[in-house]
């Protein structure tokens, strides 16, 4: 299927214009710390010095995963449709951070095992009523990898803001962002396995132990494409799909913690360019993500020990992206304040 060209921001004449335009605010150089290298890659997104950000949307994507039947998860598959179900009478996390920031929501169906049927508020992209189990088979065909990924193009694509923030929901999720970090790096899966929804020590060893044998299972499969149809979930390659259209579209990429950031992993392998459009919201609690972030070149601008997903630190760091476009376009200058500047050479 074909993937969307991403292409890289730098532009040196535009960056000289926009350090010149922070410069030149009632501040210190380099007082807002985080927030001017923010500001910064807003305006190189949107080749402007005066960046906006217009119609933010959160699109939180939920799939059930065939490798639960591993015991990987102490809660059952029935809790993803059962929070479905929640994230649409507006009571889950997502639900009240988003309604605080003014974010857009849309709920996708990517896969849960569960018929909804119509429901207000569903958007129904349903590939398959969840992935099979990889620990005996690929969890994806081609043709369902592909449809994921071309139904998460096609949603990045409708819609009509310059932001996306990721969410995701599926119980079992984190032993497959856990499965693509270790193929995917080549990090010592040590590194790349945790806790999920509250395994205890014993529970984290046996879900290391299932990643570890279905990778020698699966050891010829290394293309990134092939690992996501192996070890992937719809909604994790939904995310990478709308993830490479909204580069594309020049969006700003909001990223949430350790499933969206397996999902960027695979993104990053088919375009590098894609991460010059992500916003790092927060470092996860779950382990594993901190590492990832590393690996990314992620700088995350929340640490707030949270582990929850559903697209929540994203919503927690929205303000402050907003904040950062707001004080490049709305904060006096040291002449239009009749402020006097630092004096030359000082």
């Amino acid at each position: 299927m074909p993937i969307p060209t991403v292409n890289a921001i730098a532009d040196a004449d535009l960056a000289s214009r926009l350090a010149a335009a922070m410069n030149a605010k009632t501040k210190p150089p380099g007082s807002l710390g985080m927030l001017e290298d923010l500001a910064l890659q807003l305006g190189l997104i949107q080749r402007t010095v005066r960046p906006r950000i217009e119609k933010p949307a959160m699109l939180v994507f939920a799939a059930d995963h065939g490798i639960v039947a591993e015991n990987v998860s102490p809660y059952p598959q029935s809790v993803t449709a059962q929070m479905v179900a929640n994230f649409l009478a507006g009571g889950a996390a997502i639900n009240v951070f988003a309604r605080q920031t003014g974010c857009a929501l849309q709920v996708v169906d990517a896969g849960v095992n569960h018929h909804f049927g119509a429901l207000a508020g569903l958007t129904d992209r349903k590939v398959a009523p969840g992935t099979r189990n990889f620990a005996r088979e690929p969890a994806m065909s081609a043709d369902q990898r592909d449809t994921a990924l071309a139904h998460g193009q096609a949603l990045a694509d409708a819609l009509p803001g310059n932001l996306l923030a990721f969410g995701e929901m599926g119980i079992g999720n984190t032993t497959s962002a856990a499965a693509l970090m270790h193929k995917l790096t080549g990090l010592p899966l040590a590194d790349c396995v945790g806790a999920g929804t509250g395994l205890d020590a014993d529970g984290v060893r046996r879900k290391a132990a299932v990643i570890d044998a279905a990778v020698a299972l699966h050891r010829d499969v290394t293309a990134p494409l092939d690992v996501l149809a192996t070890f992937g979930g719809l909604e994790i390659a939904m995310m990478a799909g709308a993830m490479l259209k909204a580069a594309e579209r020049r969006m700003v990429l909001l990223i949430d913690g350790f499933i969206v950031s397996s999902a960027l992993l695979v993104a990053a392998r088919l375009q590098p360019a894609v991460l010059d459009y992500c916003v790092f919201a927060h470092c996860s609690g779950e382990h594993g993500h901190a590492q990832l972030l590393r690996h990314l070149g992620g700088r995350p601008l929340l640490q707030l020990g949270m582990r929850l997903g559903e697209g929540s630190g994203a919503a927690l760091a929205l303000p402050l992206v907003q904040a950062a476009a707001g004080f490049l376009c709305e904060m006096a200058t040291f002449e239009s304040a009749a402020v006097s500047n630092r004096a030359a050479g000082a």
